[in-house]
C-alpha cells in the first residue's frame, strides 16, 4: 500500500485533533476507534474481510505501512476468524499516541512541548498543512449536507467518527443537532464501516454481542413465536449514542469496557 492515500485512522485522528488547543477530543473512546479504523483499512486493502460479526484473515500479504502490518499480524497469529468486539477491546490500547508519533514522522503534525500549571510536561500537536484536515471535514460534510451515498471510505470515517463520540466535537450545540442525526444514518453505507463502529459502541457500553443466529422453526408456542422460547424475531439493530445505553435490546453476556 503506498502513501499517496490517508489510511482511515490517520484520518480518524485528525478529525479529533483540536486545532485551537492541540489535543484530541474523546481520547478515551479514540483509541478503540482507531483500532476499528485499522480493521476497515485492512478490509478495504482486501487483506481481511467479514465473517458473520469475526474478522478473517484472507491475504496475509504486509501492506506497506508498519502500523496496520501490525494488526494483521497479530489477526494471523489467531489462527482463526476473531470477533470484531474482542478485537477492538483487547489489550491494544495506546493506538492514538502510536499514531500522533506517525502523523509526525510523516510530516502531517507536529508536536509542541509545554507545561501544565508550569510544572507537569505537555505536549499538543498542529496540523502542519490545515488543507487536509479541511478536506476531510469537507467529504463528511458533503455527506451530510446532500443526502448523497458517500463512497466506503468517506462511510467508515463517519461511522467510526460517530461511534467514539466526535459528532459533538465536529457539530456542537442544538445547532449541529440535525447534523450528527444524519453522521449517524452514515454507519448504513459501508457493512465493514457498520460493523466496526458497533464493535466499538458495544466495548464502551460494556456489551458483547452473542453472534447472530439463525431463526429456529415456527411453532404453536415454540421457538420463533412471540411470547416462546426465544421470544420471536428480534428487532433491527440501529445505531446507539455512543457511551450510552443500546437503543435496541440485544441478547449476550456482559463485558468490562477496556477503556481507561
Amino acid at each position: 500500500m503506498g502513501k499517496s492515500r490517508r489510511t482511515i485512522p490517520e484520518e480518524l485522528l485528525l478529525l479529533a485533533l483540536d486545532p485551537a488547543t492541540g489535543t484530541t477530543a474523546q481520547p478515551q473512546s479514540l483509541d478503540l476507534g482507531l483500532a476499528g479504523a485499522q480493521l476497515v483499512e485492512l478490509a478495504l486493502a482486501g487483506r481481511i474481510a467479514p465473517d458473520g460479526d469475526r474478522i478473517a484473515v484472507v491475504m496475509p500479504r504486509p501492506t506497506g505501512d508498519p502500523t496496520l502490518d501490525s494488526a494483521l499480524e497479530l489477526l494471523r497469529r489467531r489462527g482463526s476468524p476473531v470477533r470484531a468486539v474482542h478485537w477492538i477491546g483487547g489489550p491494544r490500547l495506546g493506538l492514538r499516541q502510536i499514531y500522533l508519533a506517525h502523523l509526525e514522522r510523516c510530516g502531517m503534525v507536529h508536536a509542541v512541548s509545554g507545561q501544565m500549571c508550569g510544572v507537569l510536561p505537555t505536549t499538543r500537536y498542529q496540523a502542519t498543512d490545515t488543507a487536509i484536515s479541511r478536506d476531510i471535514r469537507s467529504r463528511l460534510d458533503s455527506a451530510i449536507r446532500t443526502g448523497v451515498p458517500p463512497d466506503p471510505r468517506t462511510a467508515a470515517l463517519a461511522a467510526l467518527a460517530h461511534a467514539v463520540g466526535l459528532g459533538k466535537h465536529l457539530y456542537p450545540g442544538n445547532e449541529g443537532r440535525s447534523s450528527r442525526s444524519r453522521l449517524r444514518d452514515l454507519i448504513r453505507h459501508d457493512p465493514m464501516g457498520g460493523l466496526v463502529a458497533h464493535a466499538v459502541m458495544d466495548v464502551q457500553n460494556g456489551v458483547a454481542a452473542q453472534p447472530r443466529r439463525s431463526p429456529a422453526p415456527a411453532g404453536p408456542g415454540g421457538p420463533g413465536v412471540p411470547g416462546g422460547p426465544g421470544g420471536g424475531r428480534q428487532p433491527a439493530r440501529t445505531a446507539p449514542e455512543p457511551g450510552g445505553v443500546p437503543m435496541q435490546p440485544r441478547r449476550g453476556s456482559m463485558a468490562r469496557a477496556v477503556a481507561h
